[in-house]
């Protein structure tokens, strides 16, 4: 099974669960590595300034920048060849966006909660709501 695991740069348990998923047998995708030599695509690698872009620039920038083009046929062939999706919290848009293309497509969903967050009903919406390794592992199985 191939999973895509949906996070968020800033998500500390990120290394530790690719690491556990790996061990248990299982093929990852891992956006911060994605094996085209890479390590993965940060707006900051674009421009210093991105968190002061308008809407214009900030439309420009994703539709025709080489390496947002890069990245995004990366996760979109990762996303397309994986059989479910592990949404990984705290995350942000993307991987939310991304959860949501898998679930959209009837590919399996798993909301993996290792922390305290804030709750979110619509998350009832995926197959399942995981907050440790063992029952993640489960879930996967099921």
């Amino acid at each position: 099974m191939k999973i895509y695991l949906a996070s968020s740069w800033r998500n500390e348990y990120f290394p530790g669960i690719v690491q556990a998923l790996r061990e248990a047998g299982y093929d990852v995708y891992d956006f911060r590595n994605p094996g085209d030599g890479g390590d993965g695509f940060r707006w900051s690698d674009i421009s210093a300034d991105w968190l002061e872009w308008e809407p214009q620039r900030y439309r420009d920038e994703l539709m025709n920048n080489p390496r947002c083009d890069c990245q995004f046929a990366n996760d979109l062939r990762a996303m397309q060849s994986c059989d479910v999706c592990v949404l990984l919290l705290p995350c942000g848009r993307s991987a939310h966006t991304e959860a949501g293309w898998f679930a959209g497509r009837g590919k399996k969903v798993i909301v993996h909660i290792p922390v305290k967050q804030e709750p979110e009903l619509m998350y009832r919406l995926f197959d399942a709501v995981t907050t440790t390794i063992d029952e993640l592992l489960e879930a996967l199985k099921a």
